[in-house]
């Protein structure tokens, strides 16, 4: 059940025990951002999976991480099954319809989905000290080889122009140094050693060209629905800072080119963030200053975040506060910890009179959850228990062959399969190299081919004191061996002549 105002998210339970109130999320609302939370295994996966559909049926293009690879079953059209069925009757979903939606596989490393890329200069040096965990003096280093690169027009695409220009910078340090401040070669060697550790772990396919396009992850069909993005990110989740990471650049991304739209009716573009406690662990402060100015400003452009966690104490309170429509689903409470993440879940609902937040938390069944979205002007809606309607999509991943079907009808298929190598640091630091070795030789070659004539031009210079420099007997100048060579090739008188007239110029001259 879709409208053409709000997806239909389930029903709400009655003191009957009943299921009859419809919750819906409000499209006007749906750029206002959100947060789903819940314990492993409790249904949020299967959240996502229905407000993905229904911001596609309402032609809302969504962007979002297939964690497990359970939610690329999207792609492909459900099939009736008794649970699924009887869910549908208790929500009063009818009719309960099949569809299959329009998805765009992708891939960092281009295995399960297109590749996507991002340059480094894209990236920036923020974002790149935090995949690589810089200590203070080494982001400051990165921020000055940023600095170089926009100086001298130096382009930083890939992993391989960062490492050139990084090595050009080392053997430049004390000139820099004296303009940006110090650069030790120690802490330069340290940034190329994790970067060599970032290539290794495949970081090296992210960056490069074809970058993403904007455009590409904001496409609707011709029958109106928005492109579902589903990045697979299973093998990706084995290094998590490039996973939060390439997330966080997406949003700045978005966040800086899209135009300001102001509150319109239905979002361009939501973006499911999923494990987004790694956006925030170990996070400096600017880092996470970051985040909550892209998350407070991003929905004027009219994109909606939408993050997926465990527990809510994962999100910062600064962050926490931006998010109006939450989906809470069952949370355990054993541990202290535990105890505590129940208790801010329960606070950041508007209560409901009929329960307790607190005490109906942990006692959720698989597939409920505690919804509170925003209602006319804003205002959160009173916390609902909840049960989530059946998707109408696949439950479950799709099949290999599946995916390579889709993959090579998808709309965006061979525009970024091969990389493109253009020039760029690495070639330009090359070349200028390799000038400086050539106007080198030349210069050396050019001193050989002069004679040294004592008392002219070339001669050794003269110490202090006025006397000149003992010459070791068994060398002679370059005009010596000359004229020894023509003396010995001469054989004429003519030949002698001339050779006389030469050595008695030079004793004139002495």
């Amino acid at each position: 059940m879709a409208h053409d105002t709000s997806i239909f998210m389930g029903a709400s339970r009655k003191p009957d025990d009943s299921y009859q109130r419809p919750e819906q999320l409000l499209l006007q609302y749906g750029n206002r951002h959100g947060l789903v939370t819940g314990a492993t295994g409790t249904g949020k996966t299967v959240t996502l999976q229905i407000l993905a559909e229904g911001f596609s049926n309402a032609g809302v293009p969504v962007f979002c991480a297939d964690i497990k690879g359970d939610l690329s079953g999207i792609a492909m059209m459900g099939t009736a099954q008794d649970f699924l069925v009887k869910r549908a009757e208790q929500v009063k979903l009818d009719p309960y319809e099949f569809q299959e939606f329009p998805v765009i596989f992708w891939d960092l490393f281009g295995e399960q989905g297109h590749p996507i890329r991002a340059t480094i200069s894209e990236m920036g040096p923020l974002l790149l000290s935090r995949l690589m965990n810089l200590s203070e003096a080494q982001e400051g280093i990165m921020n000055i080889a940023f600095r170089i690169a926009d100086e001298e027009g130096l382009l930083l695409l890939d992993l391989k122009d960062l490492q050139s220009l990084l090595a050009n910078i080392a053997d430049r340090a004390e000139e820099i140094g004296a303009r940006y401040g110090n650069v030790t070669k120690p802490s330069v060697g340290a940034i190329q050693r994790t970067l060599l550790v970032l290539e290794q772990q495949g970081a090296a396919n992210f960056f490069g060209e074809p970058a993403l396009r904007i455009a590409d992850i904001m496409r609707t069909t011709r029958d109106g629905r928005g492109a579902i993005s589903v990045l697979a990110a299973d093998k990706l989740m084995m290094n998590p800072r490039l996973y939060a990471t390439f997330l966080l650049w997406l949003m700045s991304e978005l966040f800086e080119e899209l135009p300001e739209v102001g509150d319109p009716d239905k979002p361009k573009l939501v973006f499911f963030f999923d494990e987004a406690h790694l956006l925030f662990d170990d996070a400096p402060k600017v880092l996470v200053d970051r985040v909550e100015q892209v998350v407070r400003l991003i929905r004027s452009k009219g994109v909606g975040v939408y993050f997926v966690t465990q527990n809510p104490l994962d999100i910062p309170e600064t962050v926490l506060a931006q998010l109006g429509n939450r989906v809470q689903h069952a949370l355990r409470a054993y541990t202290p910890r535990e105890q505590k993440a129940v208790k801010t879940a329960a606070e950041t609902f508007r209560p409901n009179p009929d329960f307790d937040c607190a005490t109906v938390i942990t006692q959720l069944g698989t597939g409920e959850a505690l919804v509170s979205t925003l209602e006319v002007k804003g205002v959160p809606s009173m916390v609902q228990r909840t049960l989530i309607r059946p998707p109408s999509s696949r439950l479950g991943p799709i099949t290999p062959d599946e995916r390579r079907k889709l993959i090579t009808e998808s709309p965006v298929a061979g525009q970024y399969d091969q990389t493109i190598d253009r020039e760029s640091a690495f070639e330009m630091l090359q070349k200028k190299a390799k000038d400086a070795q050539e106007a080198q030789a030349e210069l050396q070659e050019s001193g050989r081919s002069r004679w040294t004539i004592p008392g002219f031009g070339n001669d050794d210079p003269q110490p202090t004191g006025g006397r000149r420099a003992p010459r070791p007997s068994n060398r002679q100048t370059v005009a010596e061996a000359a004229i020894k060579s023509v003396v010995r090739s001469v054989g004429s008188s003519v030949g002698r002549a001339i050779v006389r007239g030469i050595l008695g110029s030079l004793a004139r001259g002495r």
